[in-house]
């Protein structure tokens, strides 16, 4: 019996990775004059599948009734978010086990409608705004320069980046050079094999993460990290994200800087 219920929980709890359009990186070759562009949002993606919030890794999102009792019946992809720069602050809403009143603090931005029919903005018109339903504003792109501008007003105010998306295609899913994430900085993956003890103001704590990246080089992580996270930092075998500015001499990521745990 108690395996029986077990069981039930799991499947409660999951319900498979959703299939969902993904960003690829931007380069200058790639002309996306007459695109759209909005403001990347530094949040938690969600697919709403008509009844249930769904994380992109498959993990249901116990979501308050007041949060998604005006939510329509067919899909949604958005974003779960607050603010510019409250990324850990939107995990810690989303992450709990049980529904509770600190939701009434995010909004859920959408930038798709799955399988709807038409283009990237009229499959937009047909979501109806609420109170915490929002369509994130497109822009069409007038050139690069238009673009540039654009990204570089987003991040003075804190914001993580640009996507640029060719509207004119009916709905698809996977990852192709159709939708774009542009960036000042680079981000990756590791994986954290290791501590190194931190000194003065941080003594007792950890100093920086020792990361294993895709190619097998180990970099060092200190940037980024507040105090909480040096106290109780990320278990070892833990996928995190940094973000870097380009390569030094050697190859490494030159100023890598903490972002966050994955999922």
């Amino acid at each position: 019996m108690k395996f029986f219920i077990l069981l039930v929980i799991s499947i409660s709890l999951f319900a498979g990775k959703p299939d969902l359009f993904l960003l690829n990186k931007y380069s200058d070759d790639i002309n996306v004059t007459g695109w759209y562009m909005s403001e990347k949002l530094d949040g938690i993606r969600a697919y709403w599948d008509g009844k249930k919030l769904i994380s992109r890794s498959g993990k249901v999102l116990r979501t308050p009734n007041f949060f998604i009792k005006d939510f329509p019946k067919y899909e949604l992809d958005g974003e779960l978010w607050s603010k510019r720069e409250d990324f850990s602050n939107i995990v810690s809403i989303v992450n709990k086990k049980n529904p509770h009143a600190k939701w009434s603090k995010l909004t859920y931005n959408i930038f798709e409608v799955p399988h709807a029919k038409g283009n990237l903005l009229q499959r937009l018109k047909r979501v109806k705004e609420t109170r915490y339903i929002k369509v994130i504003k497109q822009i069409k792109v007038k050139d690069k320069k238009h673009l540039k501008e654009f990204q570089e007003s987003v991040e003075s105010k804190g914001g993580e980046g640009v996507v640029v998306r060719d509207g004119s295609l009916l709905y698809y899913t996977g990852r192709n050079n159709n939708a774009l994430k542009v960036k000042s900085f680079i981000d990756e993956e590791c994986e954290v094999v290791g501590y190194n003890e931190g000194r003065g103001k941080y003594e007792g704590m950890i100093g920086s993460l020792s990361c294993r990246l895709k190619n097998l080089k180990v970099i060092k992580i200190g940037s980024g990290l507040n105090d909480y996270q040096r106290a109780m930092p990320p278990k070892i075998g833990a996928i995190i994200t940094f973000k870097y500015y380009g390569l030094t001499t050697k190859g490494n990521p030159r100023f890598p800087i903490f972002l966050r745990v994955r999922e």
